[in-house]
């Protein structure tokens, strides 16, 4: 699954209507419903607030809304291009500004569709993987030099605790674990401890 790398809007103009779309990062149905109200009333005097939005490590909580518009020509339209991109965590506002010339059930299917293809082209996707967190501890003479090889070698270090000892976080893809123990016994000779953690998704790219 992916998601958007950042939130922001975008409008196209078909056939003198505005259709504003904006994206925002969210992690729950009230979230994504809020941005929706909150799109409302700043752009009051748009006629139509149709909304999309996708869920969830395996984007299984999908929801859309016409807010108006003929039956399955906004909201379902915006939902498949969220589907289509892999897009989760994330929900998309469509305002139309009318222009006076109405453009058909075919018309509405592409403005819609085609506002949010082309605001995620705009702000851009990043990709989420599972990954596992391993916790590793060293003493402070080793914690510089050990966070500095992690990082040389393309790991990803998620957080650093100085306390009495050095506690570093590292988020590594599934299928590398037994490699990355290698790897960390290897680089501090045995020094560094090694602790499996739970398995998160985190933005790759």
């Amino acid at each position: 699954m992916r998601t958007i790398r950042r939130s922001g809007e975008h409008e196209i103009e078909i056939r003198k209507s505005r259709f504003l779309c904006a994206l925002a990062r969210v992690g729950t149905e009230e979230e994504a419903r809020e941005f929706v109200r909150e799109r409302r009333r700043l752009h009051h005097e748009a006629r139509h607030h149709c909304s999309a939005f996708v869920l969830g490590d395996d984007g299984r909580i999908q929801k859309s809304s016409d807010d108006g518009e003929p039956a399955g020509t906004a909201g379902v339209p915006m939902l498949e291009v969220l589907r289509r991109n892999e897009v989760t965590n994330a929900v998309a506002v469509v305002s139309r500004y009318f222009g006076g010339v109405l453009l058909g059930a075919g018309g509405l299917v592409r403005a819609y569709g085609g506002a949010v293809s082309a605001a995620l082209d705009e702000l851009g996707l990043v990709e989420r993987r599972p990954m596992r967190v391993v916790r590793t501890t060293v003493d402070h003479a080793a914690a510089g030099r050990l966070e500095n090889d992690l990082r040389s070698a393309g790991h990803r270090v998620a957080d650093v605790d100085y306390r009495d000892v050095v506690r570093i976080r590292v988020h590594v893809p599934e299928s590398d674990v037994d490699e990355f123990r290698a790897w960390l016994a290897e680089t501090t000779g045995g020094a560094a401890a090694v602790e499996l953690g739970e398995v998160v998704h985190a933005e790759v790219g």
